[in-house]
């Protein structure tokens, strides 16, 4: 037995369509699934991160929009290719195993679980802040000892009293740190313990859970009725603020130079994840192989435009130094004196951030149910609800998995989280395209990623590449500060060698290299925890899924 077992495309295909998973409903066509790309792509970040990106790189940042979208089709383009030859709900994690191996099929399935639980962690407590802050505008204040984490409150309280202490004045402290020590110092007590917890973030996941839970049709109206919602506010947003647009705001165009613009490249980049949720729903598609590959698309194209003439508003509404602001869509209605507006942003912040939420909460519970089909995981989580025809008890215990953490850790523990997985997947995803090519696969594909023959572009890139960065005088510093880069270059020169020999071709190579590189941009606490999530997976995976793997006895 090997843990470089690989399943074909003819044995993940029969599996399928056997078993209980079988059951699951037919029901989604393009418009759902691309509602549902959208629904995941536009979150928070297009309420808040968009503001920072403008501050820093000034109207020129609607360009990088441009530049991470066309980085993240190359992606999107091998994934489309993957969801019409391998069209289940294992996502990733089923296209390793076709492409790479078991080993590497639990590895992306073990990260992937940690991607869309931590993910759904950080947009639950974000849509806590954006809920309460929602009803202070309508005049209802929500205790903040229920709308915080433990930690958070109980840092902010100790940081007062050392404050009172040494003399200096609260008024020297941000104020949310002071509103969370209140918090703390009013918070009920059940005997000497503190009752502190973030109910809204708690609650939502549950609401959002049921929902997931009671079947994918219930699921996709949902989807469809808060993606109508949030596209109508963008769409206010955009044809309103176009009247209050001075063209002068936008010269300079890029103040701060390329470096400027490219310094918000990893939070636009992380504007656009979320189209590989979609091909979790796979099996429940009515036409996977034709509709998966068009809705990533469609959606990619639909956020691109969106976020373009976003930025051009904002940009042109006030001067870019004004927008590093946690709000920047509210602000810049309110310094035009268009409260209105800036309250239904802020309604449509919720909106948005719930259709989120929903499609993330969907997307992990079938890959479990996949992983569990193939023995890899307890045969309980591919157990599917006789009624309602959903994967019943893996949506139970990721509902779970994300309440209970997001009602009680803190925000920023998360945020970094997020990343590692996605980017690993996006990797071999991109590299499971050569796989495929050089295999002859590729003729099983109804969609294909384009060829560009990479032969000598990949090569010659990298020399212009590496002569730049030998001559740039920061270069051996930046070598040394981010290590990662080490590997950057050396899978580059594999790459350029291997290109040159098999004719590999260019976008899936430009895949790989983009999320490379943005992976060396990871600080090492990152990595760290990273880390010990893949020891903790690769025990399983040796203790219970290597044996009881359906290959095991093949």
């Amino acid at each position: 037995m090997s843990i470089f077992r690989k399943k074909t495309v003819t044995q993940i295909l029969s599996d399928a369509a056997e078993g209980e998973s079988s059951k699951l409903v037919k029901t989604l066509g393009v418009r759902d699934l691309t509602s549902f790309g959208i629904a995941a792509i536009i979150g928070a970040g297009i309420f808040s991160t968009i503001g920072l990106a403008s501050y820093n790189g000034g109207p020129a940042v609607s360009l990088l929009f441009v530049f991470t979208a066309i980085a993240c089709v190359f992606t999107a383009l091998s994934y489309a290719q993957f969801a019409s030859t391998v069209p289940v709900s294992g996502s990733a994690y089923t296209y390793a195993y076709v492409a790479f191996g078991e080993i590497f099929a639990w590895v992306i399935g073990w990260a992937l679980i940690l991607e869309y639980a931590v993910s759904n962690m950080v947009v639950a407590i974000s849509w806590s802040e954006y809920f309460t802050s929602m009803l202070s505008g309508f005049g209802i204040t929500f205790p903040k000892y229920f709308a915080t984490d433990y930690g958070s409150a109980a840092s902010a309280f100790e940081l007062v009293q050392q404050t009172q202490q040494s003399g200096a004045a609260l008024s020297t402290l941000p104020e949310n740190t002071r509103i969370l020590a209140d918090a703390y110092a009013n918070a009920p007590m059940l005997g000497s313990l503190k009752l502190i917890a973030n109910l809204p973030a708690g609650a939502v996941t549950v609401l959002i859970t049921a929902l997931v839970y009671i079947g994918i049709k219930e699921s996709r109206t949902a989807s469809n009725i808060l993606v109508i919602l949030k596209l109508a506010v963008i769409g206010l947003v955009i044809a309103v603020g176009a009247f209050y647009v001075k063209p002068a705001n936008w010269s300079p165009f890029a103040p701060n130079g390329v470096a400027g613009v490219l310094s918000g490249v990893a939070s636009v980049f992380f504007a656009f994840i979320g189209f590989d949720s979609i091909s979790t729903t796979a099996e429940e598609c009515k036409n996977p192989q034709r509709d998966l590959p068009r809705a990533m698309l469609y959606c990619l194209a639909i956020c691109t435009t969106l976020y373009v003439m976003i930025t051009l508003v904002l940009t042109g509404m006030v001067p870019y130094s004004e927008l590093n602001v946690s709000d920047p869509l509210a602000y810049v209605f309110q310094k035009v004196n268009l409260n209105f507006v800036a309250g239904v942003i802020s309604v449509s912040a919720v909106v948005a951030i719930t259709s989120a939420l929903l499609v993330y909460q969907l997307g992990q519970p079938r890959i479990w149910m996949t992983m569990s089909r193939d023995g890899l995981l307890w045969k309980r989580f591919s157990t599917i609800h006789p009624t309602f025809k959903t994967p019943s008890f893996a949506t139970i215990i990721t509902g779970i998995i994300v309440a209970v953490p997001s009602m009680f850790m803190d925000l920023k523990f998360f945020v970094d989280l997020t990343s590692v997985g996605t980017f690993f997947a996006f990797i071999l995803v991109c590299a499971g395209i050569l796989f495929l090519d050089a295999k002859g696969l590729s003729a099983q594909s109804k969609f294909k990623v384009p060829y560009v023959n990479g032969k000598y572009i990949i090569g010659l890139a990298l020399l212009v590449a590496l002569g730049y960065g030998i001559t740039s005088t920061d270069f051996l510093a930046t070598m040394e500060s981010k290590p990662l880069l080490f590997v950057f270059w050396g899978v580059w020169i594999v790459l350029a060698v291997q290109g040159f020999r098999h004719n590999f071709s260019l976008l899936p190579v430009i895949g790989i290299l983009t999320n490379l590189y943005l992976m060396t941009e990871l600080g090492a606490s990152n990595w760290q925890i990273f880390g010990i999530w893949l020891i903790i997976g690769l025990a399983i995976y040796f203790s219970y899924g290597f044996r009881r793997s359906k290959l095991a006895d093949q």
